[in-house]
């Protein structure tokens, strides 16, 4: 996807919160923070899942389009800057992305810097009977000491790649019409698979 914008300040200067765009975050006393940086109608389902998976146990962040129109807020993981975002990444050890990736595939990408953690979020996933493996997109691998995912005190996160294909099985009746999708069983086996490597 080509950004409109090369970073948050420069979206900010044309959009508005809580009019194009909102920002939900909570602060848990935790090793490890669980973003949506595209969520809402961006990249549809991220937000819910992250939110999912941070539960109450884990910091949360989102930053969500709010209407139709709101692609075009997509801001890549290397130059997203959004102050709050970069104060929940650096109240943690280690960042989780969650992103919505294109195509009909129903497997998990994972890249990032933080080698030990995505082998174990692979082989939590592959038990859970989910198909995963290191992210083959040459554009998506988030080794950049810039990247979101890497912002945390350890310099070392975590990206999950989720294909449109994947991420409509997880939900009931998706509609990408509509950000307020209803989560399905096989979410359930998701979430508790990712939280099962965090523990």
């Amino acid at each position: 996807m080509i950004d409109t914008y090369n970073d948050f300040g420069e979206l900010s200067a044309y959009h508005l919160e809580e009019v194009d765009y909102r920002i939900h975050r909570r602060e848990v006393d935790s090793r490890y923070a669980i973003m949506a940086i595209h969520g809402g109608t961006i990249e549809r389902g991220t937000m819910k899942i992250a939110d999912l998976i941070a539960a109450d146990d884990y910091a949360y962040y989102c930053f969500e389009g709010i209407h139709n129109a709101s692609r075009h807020l997509h801001i890549t993981s290397n130059r997203f800057n959004e102050p709050r975002a970069l104060e929940v990444a650096r109240s943690v050890d280690t960042v989780i992305t969650v992103h919505g990736a294109y195509g009909q595939a129903r497997e998990v990408y994972l890249g990032g810097l933080d080698e030990e953690l995505k082998s174990r979020f692979i082989e939590a996933l592959l038990s859970a009977g989910f198909a995963a493996r290191p992210d083959p997109s040459p554009t998506r691998q988030g080794r950049g000491k810039s990247n979101i995912c890497n912002r945390g005190r350890s310099g070392r996160g975590v990206q999950l790649e989720l294909p449109r294909g994947l991420r409509k099985s997880l939900f009931i009746k998706p509609s990408f019409r509509d950000s307020t999708w209803q989560p399905g069983e096989r979410l359930q086996d998701f979430v508790a698979a990712i939280r099962t490597a965090l523990d």
